[in-house]
């Protein structure tokens, strides 16, 4: 029982290392870069410096599909062999194998395979995948106004990005709700930069914000874009009704009616005091011009 545990133990320990060797080496068997960076392709093998270069040879070759092309070789510790695509842009060091290219052209996309042979004997044979990317520019929005009225405006949303690779998928939203993008892509072939373009038409009742999203290889750029919905209409008066326009008339009238009857019917107040000076001298002139009172002197009164 005691040597069976052992057994069962022992297996399932060699089985964690072998997938954790596996998960090394698919790691290793991916590497990405940038167009125009300098990227380093690790080998399968290393020459130990206390060896000599002359029991060696190494060299890389690159799999296309209908051939394999060398691109760097070296035997006895000197480069034999060159590649004309790669030439003045590789060198790999003698003792550690890692070839290095610079800078990065798209191009570049491919497997490549490292071989080693010590004495005539393959020694290491493995192959990796090399991904390149080249940044899309900032996408560039812009809306134009097709229809308008009062009500809602019918507009042509188009966002555009270039000069980048792989060939990238457009996303984006409306007021945070996804939109689907009517996408076109412009590529002289596979392994050139693509040029997108996409495009929205929306019917928009009120300001709105669209964001244009170019992914590509696990990148992303966006752009957010305020469509403005312009209210340049005049919406004319609507007039009241004819009820109202007749009461309103026949409250008018009922009113002017009332202050002219008002002023002609009411007894006026004359405040007594309250004559002008004028009026005043004119009646003591008037008082002033009447006759004198004559005096009768008796013979009477004037004998005594």
């Amino acid at each position: 029982m005691v040597c069976l545990a052992l057994r069962t133990w022992l297996g399932l320990g060699l089985l964690a290392l072998l997938c954790l060797g596996l998960g090394q080496a698919l790691e290793k068997r991916v590497v990405r870069s940038k167009l125009g960076e300098k990227v380093s392709l690790p080998c399968c093998r290393e020459i130990p410096r206390s060896e000599s270069l002359q029991n060696y040879r190494a060299y890389w070759q690159k799999k296309f599909p209908e051939v394999t092309v060398v691109v760097l070789a070296y035997s006895d510790g000197k480069m034999i062999e060159v590649d004309e695509q790669y030439r003045n842009r590789t060198e790999m060091d003698p003792w550690d194998l890692i070839l290095w290219i610079s800078p990065m052209e798209i191009l570049d996309n491919g497997t490549y395979q490292c071989v080693v042979q010590h004495n005539s004997v393959v020694v290491c044979d493995e192959s990796l995948t090399l991904f390149v990317t080249a940044d899309f520019s900032q996408p560039s929005v812009t809306a134009e106004v097709t229809a308008s009225s009062c009500e809602s405006a019918e507009m042509v949303v188009v966002c555009s990005s270039h000069g980048g690779f792989p060939k990238p998928r457009i996303s984006g939203a409306l007021n945070n709700v996804s939109v689907e993008w009517n996408a076109s892509w412009v590529s002289e072939s596979s392994l050139s930069p693509y040029n997108v373009t996409g495009t929205l038409v929306l019917n928009v009742t009120s300001d709105a914000n669209v964001t244009c999203s170019v992914e590509y290889d696990g990148l992303a750029k966006s752009t957010s874009f305020l469509l403005e919905k312009t209210n340049d209409c005049v919406v004319p008066p609507v007039p009241p009704p004819y009820n109202v326009i007749t009461a309103s008339s026949i409250v008018v009238i009922t009113f002017i009616l009332a202050i002219i009857l008002a002023a002609r019917y009411l007894p006026r107040r004359v405040c007594p005091h309250c004559c002008k000076p004028q009026d005043r001298v004119e009646e003591g002139m008037k008082e002033g011009t009447k006759p004198p009172v004559s005096l009768k002197v008796t013979s009477e009164t004037s004998s005594v």
